[in-house]
C-alpha cells in the first residue's frame, strides 16, 4: 500500500488543473474540493475524477474561469446558470448566493443549472449548516446514462444524488449524502481498478441481468447501474431527475449519445433558517433528545456503535488526515510496471524512490499525443514549493500549453 499526505496531494492537483488554464483561485478550490472527497472517504469524487475532467475540458463540455449567472432574481427564489464551469466554484458561489439570501429572507429556494460536476454534494450541505441553516438539494447528472429504472433493462439516467444537512446543537450536524443508485458510479470505476468483485444487488450486465463484475459499468459492452430499495430509489431518482434537471432548467437525461466525456449537473437547494421558523427552541430540545434515544439503542453483531449521517465521514476524514489517502496495492501495482516503462522512455534522473504515479499529456496545439512519465509519490510528499510541484507534474518533456493527466489509483 502507498499513503499520500493531503497537502502534497492537493498541490500536485492544483498544478494539473492551472495547465488546463484555470487561474490560481480556480485551480486551488478544484485541488482541495477533490482531495477533501478523498479524505471523507469518497474517493469516486476524490482526485480520480482528474482524467474525466481533463476530458471534458479537451472536449469543450468544461470550461474555465467561469462563475454563476444570475438569471432570474425573485428574492428569496433565485436561478443560477453554472455556465459549464468547474462544479466546485460554481457549487462554492451559488451556495454564498443562497446562503446570503436565506438570511435575508429565512428560506430560499434556488435553482442552479448547467454546472459542470458538483462533486460531493454533501460538501454544500456542509456549507450551508455552518451557516446554521438547513439544506435539502436535489441533484441530475447530464452525462452518459448509467442507471437503469425499476424494471428496466438498461440504463436511461444518472446517479442523481440527494442530500440533506441539518445543524445539530452542540454537535456535529447531520449530513446526508446518497446516490439514488445502489452504489456511486464512481465505487464501480475504483472496484474495476482494484480487479474486485462488487455485489449483484448494485449492477447489471448488458443484457439485463444482475452481475458482481464492475467491468459492466467501466468498458463496453455497458450494463447499468441499479437504484437502491428497488422502486424506492427509483422514484428519489426521478424527483431528483425533474426537479434537479427540468425544474431548474439545466435539463434532462433523454439522450442515445453515450459519447460525450462531460459531466454536467442541475441542483435545486433548498435552504432554510431554523430560527425564523417560530420553532427554534423546539428544534434544539427535539433533536437534542431524539439523538441521545437514538443512541441508547443496543448495538447489533458486527458494529461498533450507532452513527448518524456524517459521522463515518468526519472519522474518516480526522484518519486520513493523520495517516494520509491509501492507494490501492494491485493498482499501484500496475502504475509501477507502467511507469517503469515510461521511466526508460524518459530517462529523468529523478524518477527514483517509493512509488510512482503515471501521468498523461495531450497536446493543445491541435495534434492529439500521449506521453506517459514517471512521478515518485515520494517527491509529491516531501515537495515545498508550488514551482518544484508543477515542474514535477508536468515533467520536462511536455510542451508548454499542453494538459496533464493525473491518474491516482482509488
Amino acid at each position: 500500500m502507498s499513503l499520500f499526505k493531503s497537502g502534497s496531494l492537493a498541490k500536485a492537483v492544483e498544478a494539473i488543473v492551472s495547465a488546463g488554464g484555470s487561474d490560481r483561485r480556480e485551480a486551488k478550490i478544484v485541488a482541495e474540493n477533490l482531495v477533501a472527497a478523498n479524505l471523507t472517504g469518497h474517493d469516486s469524487h476524490g482526485v480520480g475524477m482528474i482524467p474525466r475532467y481533463t476530458e471534458s475540458l479537451l472536449e469543450g463540455g468544461l470550461k474555465v474561469n467561469q462563475h454563476p449567472k444570475i438569471v432570474f432574481d425573485g428574492g428569496a427564489m433565485i436561478s443560477l446558470d453554472g455556465q459549464q464551469g468547474y462544479g466546485q466554484v460554481i457549487g462554492l458561489e451559488a451556495m454564498e448566493i443562497g446562503i446570503a439570501r436565506a438570511k435575508q429572507h429565512g428560506m430560499c429556494v434556488m435553482g442552479l443549472g448547467r454546472s459542470h460536476h458538483l462533486c460531493r454534494i454533501g460538501q454544500w450541505a456542509e456549507q450551508a449548516v455552518a451557516a446554521g441553516l438547513v439544506s435539502l438539494h436535489f441533484t441530475n447528472v447530464i452525462s452518459r446514462s448509467i442507471v437503469a429504472p425499476h424494471g428496466g433493462a438498461d440504463a436511461r439516467f444518472g446517479t442523481n444524488p440527494m442530500t440533506v444537512g441539518i445543524p445539530i446543537p452542540n454537535e456535529p450536524p447531520f449530513i446526508l449524502d446518497m446516490a439514488t443508485s445502489a452504489v456511486a458510479q464512481g465505487k464501480i470505476r475504483v472496484a474495476h481498478n482494484k480487479r474486485e468483485k462488487v455485489s449483484p444487488d448494485w449492477l447489471i450486465d448488458n443484457e439485463g441481468k444482475p452481475t458482481p463484475d464492475p467491468k459492466f459499468g467501466v468498458i463496453e459492452p455497458f450494463g447499468a447501474l441499479r437504484t437502491f430499495g428497488l422502486h424506492k430509489g427509483y422514484g428519489l431518482a426521478v424527483v431528483c431527475e425533474l426537479l434537479g434537471g427540468a425544474l431548474t432548467g439545466g435539463g434532462t437525461w433523454h439522450s442515445d449519445d453515450r459519447s460525450k466525456k462531460r459531466v454536467w449537473n442541475g441542483m435545486l437547494t433548498i435552504l432554510i433558517d431554523p430560527s425564523r421558523l417560530g420553532t427554534g427552541d423546539a428544534f434544539a430540545t427535539e433533536t437534542t433528545e431524539f439523538l441521545k434515544s437514538l443512541r441508547k439503542s443496543p448495538v447489533a453483531p458486527g458494529f461498533d456503535k450507532v452513527r448518524i449521517a456524517g459521522e463515518p465521514e468526519r472519522e474518516t476524514r480526522a484518519k486520513r488526515e493523520r495517516d494520509g489517502i491509501l492507494r490501492g496495492r494491485q493498482h499501484l501495482g500496475r502504475n509501477r510496471r507502467r511507469g517503469r516503462e515510461a521511466e526508460s522512455r524518459a530517462r529523468d534522473p529523478r524518477q527514483t524512490g517509493r512509488g510512482l504515479v503515471n501521468l498523461r499529456f495531450w497536446s493543445r496545439r491541435g495534434a492529439f499525443e500521449e506521453v506517459e512519465v514517471a512521478a515518485l509519490v515520494g517527491l509529491l510528499d516531501v515537495a515545498r514549493e508550488d514551482r518544484a510541484v508543477a515542474a514535477l507534474v508536468l515533467g520536462r518533456r511536455l510542451l508548454p500549453g499542453g494538459l496533464a493527466l493525473l491518474e491516482f489509483g482509488v
